[in-house]
C-alpha cells in the first residue's frame, strides 16, 4: 500500500469519512464558487449563513470550488484534505450527510 493510499484511508477512518463524502464536498464547493452554473449575466448573492456555512468557511469552500470548478468531483482525498483550513475540516464532518442537499437546492438551469 503506499503512502498515498495509507493516508487517506486514515482520513476516511479516523474521521468516519468516504469518498463520496468528499465529491458531494466537491459538488458543493463548485455550487458556493458559482451558484449560477456558469451561466453568463446571472449573478446570484447568496448569504451562505442560510445554508448552515459560517463566514469563516465559505471563503475556504469557494476557493475549493473555483480550484475544481471544471473537474469531477472525485478528486483524491488526501488532496482535498490538505485544502480544508481546521474550521472546514470541522464543519465538514459535522455535515458530511447534508451536502447533497446544496444540489438539490441549486437544481440546473438548463432542466425543464
Amino acid at each position: 500500500m503506499s503512502q498515498k493510499d495509507n493516508e487517506s484511508l486514515q482520513i476516511q477512518e479516523i474521521n468516519n469519512l468516504k469518498p463520496v463524502h468528499f465529491a458531494d464536498l466537491i459538488r458543493a464547493a463548485q455550487l458556493i464558487s458559482d451558484p449560477a452554473k456558469g451561466v453568463s449575466g446571472i449573478y446570484t448573492e447568496i448569504d451562505w449563513k442560510d445554508f448552515g456555512i459560517p463566514d469563516d468557511v465559505a471563503p475556504n469552500l469557494k476557493a475549493l470550488g473555483q480550484e475544481y470548478q471544471y473537474s469531477s468531483p472525485h478528486v483524491p482525498i488526501e488532496e482535498i484534505w490538505s485544502k480544508l483550513t481546521p474550521k472546514t475540516r470541522t464543519w465538514f464532518i459535522q455535515n458530511k450527510n447534508e451536502l447533497w442537499r446544496f444540489e438539490e437546492a441549486f437544481p440546473a438551469l438548463d432542466e425543464d
